[in-house]
């Protein structure tokens, strides 16, 4: 399977692809959207056409966005919202499944503390996918949000091939 994550951001929003083979985890890219500032509505249409073209080059199966958190600002947390709704959009219009995370979520998912700092989350992304150095922080968080989501994945997986081996003829075996 194939997981395309993303780190939604109105001035630079991160990606990160990762294959889920067994239980091992393989990167296969990252990298960051820059928008370079300007009208809002312009950045919208780059993030839009940025994940359209991160779809369309790696094709990944599944997707996974990190949630939105209220900030102090309301203006900076409704920029966020709506370039979070442009990599969303992208997402639904190349047909893939869309699965919402919490920072509390990747962190602990990543790092096992959910009060983990943007340094610790990518010194375990490199860790868990074995690279070279630690990403850009964007996109350390977007493969965060990747390794997140088949982490999830592999736990439902489990539970439901659980399920189906304890029922016999529709009935608890």
């Amino acid at each position: 399977m194939r997981i395309l994550g993303i780190d939604p951001g109105s001035r630079t929003t991160g990606f990160g692809v990762i294959d889920v083979v067994g239980q091992n985890r393989i990167y296969v890219a990252s990298g960051c959207i820059k928008t370079q500032g300007g009208p809002l509505a312009g950045r919208i249409k780059i993030i839009l056409d940025g994940i359209a073209q991160i779809v369309a080059t790696y094709k990944p199966d599944e997707s996974a966005i990190e949630q939105v958190f209220v900030n102090v600002n309301p203006a900076a947390t409704l920029m966020l919202g709506q370039a979070r709704g442009a990599a969303v959009a992208a997402l639904v219009l190349a047909g893939l499944p869309v699965t919402d995370y919490t920072a509390l979520q990747v962190k602990q998912a990543v790092v096992g503390n959910g009060h983990a700092d943007k340094e610790q989350v990518g010194l375990m992304v490199q860790r868990h996918l074995r690279l070279s150095g630690v990403p850009q922080a964007d996109a350390a968080d977007a493969l965060g949000v990747a390794l997140t989501h088949a982490q999830h994945q592999g736990g439902a997986a489990k539970q439901l091939a659980a399920y189906r081996m304890s029922m016999k003829r529709g009935r608890m075996a």
